[in-house]
């Protein structure tokens, strides 16, 4: 059951104990970007009408995961901060201070279920069109009112830059070894047939040798070089134990039932069963890799993505593909599995037009995007894509190219700083959700993070700028040129 209360509160009606407070607060800002009005009645859909206690309010929610990405404290925390700091209690929706706890910690994982990634990129695209608007807007439309969108790409022609880019948000995991894996399955196993054992009637424990294969994991642990046909019989060893343990299990089940065993377990039993499949058809094809490989069991829709970069070749996590316009980061597609983002071009440029009304004058691209298809629709939409052109290089210098192209590569690293930005400060680069919704939600928040970051830094600048204008410390034309007025 959704509870009708939209939480909207202005600054001047919160009741604080400490006096006025301050509008030029980052928390008091923030509550001005984000339009709340406009998702309660989104939030208010994921509810039952009748069913269960009333919901807690989206703004509440939704302050509470954005107080959690930017300060990167747990749930616990967060929590904490709250019942201390009266911009926080203002943030998520409160009336006035209270030193007690406005939900439990428990609830923000209930956050990250119900506000999805879908929603939070609609928050993105708010907080883009509120940054040309130059406020926060309220509107009660349920598409966002008219904005550049609809203008005709003909009549704007073509403005502005793009660049795409992806990255892995890697997952909070043990890195995955075939070893390790196989060792943490047969424990599982193991408790597994410790659960069912006293269901089944049998009087005798199955056997599974789990002292001998504890051994023999822990020797081959400590081995710190083992060459390859040690790595591939210590392999086979644990499989063959695991493999023991599900016949045990099947066995159990069709004389106990499958009601003893809990939903963990049969999740785990399910990943361990994939496992083994897997780990058998590697063992015996001598090869080192399958598709879909699984590499953890607790978080089963974790992969393999392979980025090539020099420290970490391979992480384990989500692939993000994200665009970057006029500083503001959107993710154009978010998976789990490995993907060649070379055909997300034409969508991101598509939905580039309709986000501003027109198509970009430029593309900063890497060179996995530059192949014939996506160099054939810039050429028609009159978009130029940077990089050389395909085929073999010209005989005679164009030092006009040159100059340009290493003036794409050096604006092309703001993508590449966002990322770094995303990792460093809002937690991109160790997702600490272990489900995979939430995960993603995480993910979409960490880009929300960094678009309320930047649009609270434009702010501050203009606000600067126009303080310098107004005591003619610079002039119009200079102004114009930075793009404060």
């Amino acid at each position: 059951m959704y509870r009708e209360d939209d939480g909207q509160i202005t600054l001047a009606e919160y009741m604080s104990p400490f006096g006025e407070l301050d509008r030029n607060n980052r928390w008091a800002r923030i509550a001005e970007i984000i339009p709340w009005k406009r998702y309660e009645g989104k939030y208010a859909e994921r509810f039952s009408e009748n069913n269960g206690a009333p919901a807690i309010k989206f703004r509440m929610a939704m302050g509470a995961l954005i107080i959690k990405q930017r300060t990167g404290h747990s749930d616990e925390e967060v929590l904490l901060d709250i019942m201390e700091n009266p911009y926080m209690q203002f943030l998520i929706g409160l009336h006035e201070f209270t030193t007690e706890a406005p939900f439990s910690s428990v609830s923000m994982t209930n956050f990250r279920k119900y506000i999805t990634k879908d929603m939070i990129n609609e928050i993105n695209d708010d907080i883009f069109r509120g940054s040309a608007g130059g406020g926060n807007d309220e509107r009660d439309d349920g598409d966002g009112g008219a904005g550049p969108q609809d203008m005709k790409g003909d009549e704007a022609g073509n403005k502005g830059e793009l660049m795409l880019d992806a990255t892995c948000a890697p997952a909070c995991i043990a890195y995955p070894t075939d070893i390790g894996l196989l060792n943490e399955a047969r424990e599982k196993l193991e408790d597994i047939i410790d659960a069912l054992h006293p269901h089944t009637g049998d009087k005798i424990k199955p056997r599974t040798y789990r002292r001998t294969a504890r051994h023999r994991f822990l020797l081959f642990a400590k081995r710190r070089r083992p060459r390859k046909d040690a790595v591939r019989k210590a392999v086979g060893q644990q499989l063959r134990y695991a493999e023991r343990d599900i016949r045990h299990i099947d066995r159990q089940l069709r004389a106990a039932g499958p009601e003893f065993l809990s939903e963990r377990q049969w999740q785990w039993l399910a990943t361990i069963r994939e496992l083994c499949r897997q780990q058998r058809r590697m063992h015996d094809a001598g090869t080192h890799s399958v598709e879909k490989r699984v590499v953890s069991i607790g978080q089963p829709h974790v992969r393999p993505i392979v980025r090539g970069k020099t420290n970490a070749p391979v992480e384990f996590g989500a692939k993000v593909s994200a665009s970057l316009v006029d500083g503001y980061a959107f993710i154009d597609k978010l998976g789990w599995e490995a993907y060649n983002e070379e055909s997300l071009l034409i969508p991101a440029v598509e939905a580039y037009r309709e986000r501003n009304g027109f198509y970009p004058e430029a593309v900063l691209v890497d060179k996995i995007y530059r192949n014939r298809a996506n160099r054939a629709y810039c050429r028609k939409h009159g978009v130029r894509i940077s990089g050389p052109r395909l085929g073999r290089p010209p005989k005679e210098t164009d030092r006009a190219a040159i100059r340009q192209g290493r003036l794409d590569s050096a604006k092309r690293n703001g993508i590449e700083g966002k990322f770094g930005e995303g990792k460093t400060k809002y937690g991109l680069d160790r997702i600490m959700a272990r489900l995979k919704d939430s995960s993603e939600t995480v993910i979409a928040m960490s880009f929300l993070c960094m678009n309320i970051s930047h649009r609270l830094r434009a702010s501050l600048r203009r606000l600067r700028f126009g303080v310098l204008a107004a005591m003619h410390w610079f002039k119009p034309a200079l102004l114009q040129k930075t793009g404060v007025i």
